[in-house]
């Protein structure tokens, strides 16, 4: 797995309405999490400036099959003092652009759980 970070100029063009939360991790020191975040790749991809809500980090996937979907989407945010982890893993838009459920669906668990594996290792997160 390799995550390409999406700058704030990309933001809106990496998202699709097809991301939803894969795991929210309570417990954690969030503002730990966010300086490690800046240190190590600067402006998160949305200004936030909400007291629920203040980095949300994207990132396009490589090496990570999500077909039939040409491409899979991760971001890493806090939300209401919890750090929310949410992909389009599982999911594709249909032709009028809604949310459809894949057969990769079912493997969203094992996503999740190799997704904070590779931020631990990665970043260095404490996951």
């Amino acid at each position: 797995m390799q995550l390409e970070f999406v700058p704030v100029e990309e933001f809106y063009f990496a998202l699709t309405l097809a991301v939803r939360t894969l795991d929210e991790l309570s417990d954690l020191d969030l503002t730990a999490i966010r300086s490690r975040l800046e240190e190590k790749l600067g402006q998160s991809s949305t200004v936030a400036a909400a007291k629920q809500n203040t980095f949300n980090y994207v990132f396009r996937v490589q090496g990570y099959d999500n077909s039939p979907a040409n491409q899979l989407v991760v971001s890493i945010a806090d939300w209401q003092d919890k750090l929310r982890l949410s992909s389009d893993y599982g999911w594709i838009l249909d032709a009028e652009r809604k949310p459809v459920r894949t057969d990769r669906f079912e493997h969203r668990s094992e996503f999740s759980q190799a997704l904070q594996a590779h931020l631990r290792e990665w970043l260095d997160l404490p996951l």
